[in-house]
């Protein structure tokens, strides 16, 4: 018997349809926290698998022991098989699981088995460009952790080694746990990590910001430079579903982190996302080189073009950034301008432009869809048009976007 549909599942379906469209064709996406999924990481997202678990764990039940508390599971555990061994073979890692359902997610799988309750940690504060979720308010405080502040200086946020070392030697924390929202420039690990471990302090990397130029090799090696566990958002400059992923070299501490997932931090860890994120890790394996390669070129292109139109950016002296993001110098915006980083992000939004709010620029996702170095003065003119000198650009953005169907490294 056919069901009509209703009101409101016509209004949603209208709804889902405009989205599409007005972000998948007719902006460019400069959002420093989001990427473009590849269409057949897309097509994984909407198979059975949605609607699917798998329990893959062995324990007692009514004097049986089980490996699966399902039936039905042959293809979803060789899935994740696969998706675990595409990580480890992408950031070169002995152990990974891709079960974390999110970046946050993961560092809560990290700390929970390994950092005691009541100990002490080291996090960039986020009045430093630190990530909120370290502040002492937040997972410390779910964790009962004494959270002390890891010092980055200056407006590009930098971690400088001698500050990093000698704050390790006197807190002597259990855990360093690195990682920003305001993420442009490595850290000086090595340093870090000797420091930590002579104190027999984890190091602890949030690679969420950055973990598709890790695993590009554009960034930094964070694993072969001394961090112990790396984990980090999926769906930032890794271009992949909504998600996280976790790696290690140390078996003694994945030991203690795999069985920290189940029943612990969370359950079901949702198939249909694993296999999009294999997917992911698996055109990364081809092409994520050329990618991280690509994104890093236009950040700092087009740093420079927006430098030169008078955009003011911060860290110019360093080449403006390292990684996927820019910094909108905020102070100096408001006093050049008398606009402050939230009404630029409004005002570009109406222009078909689209940043955050607090003032980062973005170029994973311009990079996917075929923008280059040599396309960052125009986006540079357009951004600031647009967004300096009040102009209406929307139009010449759409029909310039409309040059750019496909993603590319997919």
């Amino acid at each position: 018997m056919a069901i009509a549909r209703s009101d409101a599942e016509r209004r949603l379906a209208a709804l889902v349809r405009a989205h599409d469209r007005w972000r998948g064709r007719e902006v460019f996406n400069l959002l420093a926290s989001e990427n473009a999924v590849s269409p057949t990481a897309r097509r994984f997202l909407a198979s059975d698998l949605a609607g699917r678990y798998t329990l893959p764990l062995t324990m007692e039940f009514d004097g049986e022991t089980l490996d699966n508390n399902y039936t039905g599971t042959r293809y979803t555990d060789q899935i994740e098989a696969l998706a675990n061994a595409a990580a480890s073979r992408v950031f070169r890692a002995r152990f990974a699981t891709t079960r974390p359902l999110s970046g946050h997610i993961a560092a809560l799988s990290a700390l929970a088995p390994l950092v005691p309750p009541g100990a002490k940690i080291l996090a960039i504060p986020p009045d430093a460009g630190g990530y909120d979720g370290y502040g002492p308010g937040f997972v410390p405080a779910l964790l009962r952790y004494t959270v002390r502040p890891l010092p980055a200086d200056g407006p590009g946020h930098r971690v400088r080694s001698e500050v990093a070392v000698e704050t390790i030697r006197s807190e002597r924390p259990s855990a360093v746990v690195l990682g920003q929202s305001f993420f442009l420039f490595p850290y000086p690990l090595r340093e870090i990590a000797e420091a930590a471990h002579a104190v027999d302090a984890l190091v602890l990397y949030d690679a969420s910001h950055v973990l598709g130029l890790v695993a590009g090799g554009e960034f930094q090696d964070p694993l072969r430079d001394g961090a112990d566990v790396v984990f980090g958002s999926t769906h930032k400059s890794f271009p992949g579903p909504q998600g996280g992923l976790l790696v290690t070299d140390r078996e003694d501490l994945f030991r203690q982190l795999d069985p920290a997932l189940v029943w612990r931090v969370f359950d079901n860890a949702h198939w249909h996302r694993i296999a999009a994120l294999a997917q992911t890790l698996l055109e990364l394996e081809r092409c994520g080189r050329d990618y991280a390669r690509a994104v890093v070129a236009d950040a700092q292109q087009l740093g420079r073009a927006l430098h030169g139109l008078g955009l003011p950016l911060v860290a110019a002296e360093d080449g403006f950034t390292r990684s996927h993001q820019l910094h909108i110098d905020r102070p100096a915006l408001r006093a050049a301008h008398g606009i402050g980083a939230g009404a630029l992000g409004r005002t570009l939004e109406r222009q078909r432009l689209l940043i955050d709010l607090v003032g980062r620029i973005g170029t994973a996702e311009v990079a996917r869809l075929g923008l280059g170095p040599d396309d960052m003065p125009r986006l540079a003119d357009l951004l600031v048009r647009a967004g300096l000198r009040g102009e209406r650009v929307g139009a010449e953005v759409l029909a310039w976007r409309r040059n750019f169907p496909a993603l590319r490294y997919a």
